[in-house]
């Protein structure tokens, strides 16, 4: 009886060991499986991510030039137009240097370069004939065999230059250029850069009226010189950078003395031209880095930056000998008074022109005529 019962123990144990390793095998073959798919869905997963990033990357990679020509509009700044437009012609494949060549403000003209120098980029551009049907010139580059021996890749290849155009005129020039000879620029590039020129050319007109209009709004309407709000905000911006770097800045105010009589005595009309004369007088004896302008009625301001008060004081004494110096019709002989203060450390830009301001009044106290140096303690 006890062998029967042992014999059945250890039947039931080897049927509870099979049993285990069956349920242990089936739970590690699901377990497997379970790993198995769960690998397959990740890998699936990261299939379609990089496929998805690749999509992206190429997108935008497409979008970057119409984004940068979007963004033409956005800027009232000549040089940053240009800059912003070049940077779009570089996004086109196969361009590899680009040159904008326009025209800015009072005649003047602006060249911005990317990949190449300005100066080397504009060797290698053409003078674009005159005719509004012309849509580009293209050009190929051939050199020596012994110049380029050893693939120097600073070599222009290939270019193309456009026009670049606003309200029907011409405006300037967009070139794109190719170092690569076997990569010479063609039609597709050419749509491109044709689109790039057409929104860059009102986009420079504009911020290029825009600049002549600031101008023309800075400037005094009698005189011609800077206006008041002019000289605060240039002063302002003088005076951060002198004390940011520890340079020297100077302010000079004036005014003609006892202009009030001559005004009685000859009239507000012939009193204005009497203005107008010693504000030409003013700015002739000027430096080029000197800021002349008219702050109200017969007062003017000179601010000086890199210069000290003896400076200073040195350009009034100028001043005053170009406007006494010979009579100004129909007023006669004009003296003036001039105060001078010089940028202190701990100054706001408002206190160095009031004590310059002070020293002029100080100057008609002493008898007109002549110059105030204002104490440069603290």
């Amino acid at each position: 009886m006890l062998l029967v019962a042992l014999i059945c123990v250890v039947a039931i144990a080897v049927a509870t060991a099979a049993v285990s390793a069956y349920v242990v095998r089936r739970t590690r073959v699901a377990a497997d499986e379970q790993v198995a798919e769960a690998v397959e869905r990740l890998a699936t997963g990261m299939q379609d991510t990089m496929r998805d990033l690749a999509a992206a990357v190429e997108t935008a990679q497409a979008a970057r030039p119409e984004r940068a020509v979007a963004e033409l509009a956005a800027s009232l700044d000549v040089e940053e137009v240009s800059e912003r437009t070049v940077e779009a012609a570089a996004t086109v494949p196969g361009v590899e240097a680009a040159l904008l060549e326009a025209a800015a403000a009072d005649g003047a003209r602006v060249s911005v370069a990317t990949g190449l120098p300005v100066e080397e980029a504009a060797k290698a551009a053409v003078q674009l004939p005159e005719n509004d049907n012309l849509r580009a010139v293209t050009i190929s580059y051939r050199y020596r065999i012994d110049d380029v021996d050893g693939a120097s890749q600073t070599y222009v290849r290939s270019g193309v230059v456009l026009p670049i155009r606003a309200a029907g005129g011409p405006v300037g020039t967009l070139s794109a250029f190719s170092r690569t000879s076997a990569d010479a620029l063609g039609e597709p590039q050419i749509d491109e850069l044709e689109r790039l020129a057409v929104r860059a050319g009102p986009a420079l007109e504009n911020a290029r009226k825009y600049t002549e209009a600031r101008a023309l709004a800075d400037l005094d309407a009698l005189t011609g010189l800077h206006n008041r709000r002019y000289f605060h905000e240039t002063l302002a911006r003088e005076a951060a950078r002198a004390q940011r770097y520890g340079r020297r800045l100077s302010v000079i105010v004036l005014d003609l003395d006892d202009f009030k009589a001559v005004n009685d005595r000859i009239g507000h009309l012939a009193g204005d031209a009497v203005l107008a004369e010693a504000a030409e007088r003013l700015r002739a004896a000027c430096r080029s880095a000197d800021i002349a302008c008219r702050v109200g009625g017969d007062e003017f301001a000179v601010v000086l930056p890199e210069s000290g008060a003896e400076e200073a004081e040195l350009l009034a004494g100028r001043i005053a000998r170009a406007v006494n110096g010979h009579a100004i019709k129909p007023a006669g002989t004009v003296n003036l008074s001039a105060g001078v203060a010089e940028l202190r450390a701990a100054d706001r830009p408002t206190e160095v022109f009031e004590r310059a301001d002070e020293a002029l009044y100080r100057a008609k106290e002493l008898g007109k005529a002549q110059t105030h140096v204002a104490a440069n303690g603290a």
